[in-house]
């Protein structure tokens, strides 16, 4: 087994599209490594596809950040532990039963038969931004123009958020995503989102409307902090996962043109795609992380109750033991179900039929409306995400015949 001492994991990336080139040498080595962290605390870092969904699978560790050692990846020292509490309605970080009982309060507003019967409906809000882009003439930023409104009003609209506050929300996520921004500016960015969505609560207990954060409190079942929590967590991750799914995934296309080809001239291929890109871009730098509560033994190694585990999804998700035949390369056609880009086990993603959905709809439509789509400046000029929590492209300059 090979250790890894390190007080923080590689993030910087060579290519725009496939994670530091580090993490791969590392998984080729053992599928799980030691890994020690910031505190001097020796956990473990999880890089094999199989030795990932065990541990996600495994009701033995907890998700409670509390909990969690830290690595030295964003802010300068550990947090403070009041700090990570959990808050209620928080079910992201929460361990059954709370978990459960908050995640059954949506389960059906994201079913998979539910999310099919809004294609038609979103497919209007695509064809209606293309029209707002191609209003542009002949060049644009694909990620202001169409990549981040798209998900940002079906989020909206599903949430019953009005999409003209959308800033309420998006300049401080922005914030809390960044990298570069001090705890206290990540905390104060996070207390203007709570209070924006705790207005937000009275305003749909006051007046409700067909909505699912209206029928959430219809229910009865949830207090307010809880609902404004879960709301919280289902608008933030509704945009900003899908807005950066788009838009690296378009310049992924624009420059692999043997597979846009194939998407453009095999329409049944676009459901394969769409998994094949969230495998290949997996567009967090590294995580999740769990701590065991009790002693497990995952692919023959002992992890102590204590011991933290982080998990490298980029990795796992190009361990060619899951996805044989060059799973560096992007291919439309590979089989890629079963990929962790979503998460697995109970905390596997909420929304992820909804940005399937939205992923299927708008690369097909983008397609085929700008048939000649292309880059508007030189790829190494492309701004990406490496300063943020969630990788993507800033922006993607873009252009097509009038």
């Amino acid at each position: 087994m090979t250790e890894v001492i390190s007080e923080k994991l590689p993030t910087t990336r060579q290519t725009p599209f496939d994670p530091p080139p580090e993490l791969a040498r590392i998984r080729d080595q053992a599928a799980i490594s030691r890994l020690k962290f910031a505190d001097g605390h020796l956990g473990w870092l999880v890089t094999g596809h199989h030795q990932v969904r065990e541990v996600l699978g495994s009701p033995k560790f907890t998700n409670d950040p509390a909990e969690h050692h830290l690595l030295e990846v964003r802010f300068q020292g550990e947090v403070p532990k009041e700090r990570r509490r959990i808050k209620p309605g928080m079910f992201l970080n929460q361990d059954p039963p709370d978990h459960t009982r908050l995640r059954r309060m949506l389960q059906g507003q994201f079913t998979v038969r539910r999310m099919n019967q809004l294609s038609e409906w979103i497919g209007t809000i695509v064809d209606d931004q293309l029209e707002h882009l191609r209003s542009f003439g002949g060049r644009a930023d694909l990620v202001q123009e169409f990549a981040l409104p798209v998900p940002s009003l079906v989020i909206c609209a599903l949430l019953g958020v009005d999409y003209d506050e959308r800033h309420r929300f998006q300049e401080d996520t922005a914030k809390l995503l960044s990298l570069n921004s001090t705890f206290e500016e990540a905390m104060a960015a996070m207390e203007r989102i709570e209070a924006f969505m705790r207005e937000l609560i009275a305003r749909k207990k006051a007046d409700p409307g067909d909505d699912m954060i209206s029928d959430l409190l219809a229910t009865g079942e949830p207090t307010d902090e809880e609902a404004s929590n879960m709301a919280m967590l289902l608008l933030l991750a509704g945009h900003e996962t899908t807005a950066n799914m788009l838009g690296l995934g378009t310049f992924t296309l624009l420059r692999h043109p043997d597979q846009l080809k194939i998407l453009r001239d095999e329409p049944d291929v676009v459901d394969n795609a769409v998994e094949e890109l969230m495998r290949y871009l997996s567009i967090i730098h590294f995580g999740p992380v769990r701590t065991a509560t009790e002693d497990v033994e995952i692919d023959g190694h002992l992890i102590k109750a204590g011991d933290t585990v982080v998990m490298h999804v980029p990795a796992a998700n190009r361990d060619p033991e899951k996805f044989p035949g060059n799973p560096e390369e992007l291919d439309l056609r590979r089989p890629a179900t079963g990929h962790v880009a979503f998460g697995h086990g109970i905390h596997q993603c909420l929304g992820q039929q909804l940005a399937r959905i939205e992923m299927r709809i708008a690369f097909a439509k983008l397609f085929q409306a700008f048939p000649d789509l292309r880059l508007d400046t030189a790829p190494e000029d492309v701004p990406l995400r490496t300063d943020m929590g969630i990788y993507g492209v800033h922006a993607l300059p873009v252009a097509w015949s009038s």
